[in-house]
């Protein structure tokens, strides 16, 4: 995912963390208020926060609008006297902060911003989260156009991206938003290590890149989307939060002295129909993909060896999981409860972790959740990969002849009506 040159350079951001301070810093703090008009007239606030350093980060919001934790960091920053503007555009825009919202913010707003920013003068990285980080790349691809010699292209720093037009139903083709291909920038990705967007990387980093990007990620261990403002945050993922500004400043550092080169973009492609402010309603449904389901040969929690073949004759739920997922969590002991209503029934449960330890499924399943049905252990994700897994949980159905015929992602009450009539009548064909 990276060429041999950016491993090499990498091997070297720690000691230039070490010995390389900004330039220029200033050690004064301001807050204040200000506004820059987009290309439509509107009026788009933001907070400033910080000295004079030559040095600027600009904070925009994800789906789920500013944080405080991204206040407390870019106040944390200011100290430290690097400026920072917290932006708003939910707010400027009068719209409600849903991810829907995002594909409404026009791209002029992030120009206006950057053009107010003075490029040319500082350095300036763009910061977002989740699916903030398309409106990013889209205000930065348009300023790039209208800016075509300007060498002083905006860093992007984003927080566990989600590149994705949505999630799709299993089977389907997941569709990344052209502007992922079409961006032309330094980015650095920090990227929770218990999320599923950890292994699409191997697909979103090569598509940042076909168009010119230089993209760096950092794996963060033992953290969730949205580990900095989870009200369920575990201890780890409060260090996390607390160490925010840290992530920011390495990210920001690694940028900073990655060679500077003339960035150009080409127009951009139609983007997808806007996203819909409907949510998609859980529902076991007929598989849309190729009926025949990838392997699965992985060892269980038990040490015995598990394949699908074995089990030809069944109907077999293969459900993917993992016990840092709440909707996982929260599902299981309908799917124990399933079993044992069919358990003298050709039916079979085999649960895929992914990539735990055998030390935390085994706490989990004494301490939270119990449950009989075989563990299956996906140590690197391969399985995760092969079935194109695209959030947790995710579950597919398979028929007595080896088939997939049903499947859903997201948790549900396994004892449902609908859902049982569906398992019975496989059962019986």
């Amino acid at each position: 995912m990276m060429t041999s040159s950016r491993t090499f350079y990498n091997s070297l951001i720690g000691l230039l963390m070490l010995i390389a301070g900004w330039p220029g810093i200033s050690p004064v703090h301001a807050q204040q208020s200000a506004t820059v008009s987009s290309e439509d007239g509107t009026e788009i606030t933001y907070r400033r926060h910080g000295g004079e350093g030559e040095v600027l980060f600009i904070w925009f919001p994800s789906e789920d609008g500013l944080q405080e934790a991204e206040r407390r960091a870019a106040r944390r920053l200011a100290d430290s006297g690097h400026e920072n503007w917290l932006v708003d555009l939910f707010e400027s825009r009068f719209l409600p902060t849903t991810a829907s919202s995002l594909d409404k913010i026009p791209a002029s707003d992030v120009v206006a911003l950057i053009e107010a920013a003075d490029p040319g003068q500082k350095r300036v990285f763009l910061i977002s989260s989740g699916r903030g980080a398309l409106p990013v790349l889209r205000g930065l691809h348009a300023w790039q156009l209208q800016n075509p010699d300007n060498d002083h292209t905006p860093g992007v720093i984003l927080i566990s991206p989600q590149f994705y037009h949505e999630t799709p139903d299993p089977g389907e083709a997941a569709q990344l938003r052209p502007i992922v291909r079409q961006s032309n920038a330094s980015i650095f990705i920090l990227q929770p290590a218990k999320s599923p967007w950890r292994w699409k990387l191997g697909q979103t980093v090569p598509a940042l890149e076909e168009s010119g990007s230089d993209v760096f990620f950092r794996l963060l261990p033992a953290a969730r989307d949205r580990f900095y403002y989870r009200p369920d945050a575990t201890e780890r993922e409060q260090q996390w939060e607390t160490g925010l500004v840290h992530l920011v400043r390495q990210a920001a550092l690694a940028l900073h002295h990655w060679p500077a080169i003339s960035r150009r973009v080409n127009p951009l492609e139609e983007e997808l129909k806007p996203l819909s402010s409907s949510k998609k309603e859980r529902e076991l449904k007929a598989y849309a993909g190729d009926p025949q389901p990838p392997s699965l040969r992985l060892s269980g929690l038990d040490d015995r060896e598990y394949t699908l073949e074995d089990y030809r004759g069944d109907v077999v739920l293969v459900n993917f999981w993992a016990s840092w997922c709440p909707p996982c969590v929260h599902e299981m002991p309908s799917m124990e409860r399933l079993q044992n209503r069919l358990q003298d029934r050709p039916f079979t449960i085999l649960a895929v972790n992914m990539a735990e330890d055998k030390p935390t499924i085994r706490d989990f399943l004494d301490n939270k959740v119990n449950v009989t049905f075989p563990i299956l252990l996906d140590r690197d994700g391969k399985a995760l990969k092969q079935w194109e897994v695209f959030a947790f949980p995710t579950s597919y159905v398979i028929d007595k002849q080896g088939s997939i015929r049903y499947a859903l992602f997201g948790s549900v009450d396994w004892e449902r009506p609908d859902i049982l009539d569906k398992i019975e009548k496989l059962i019986n064909e």
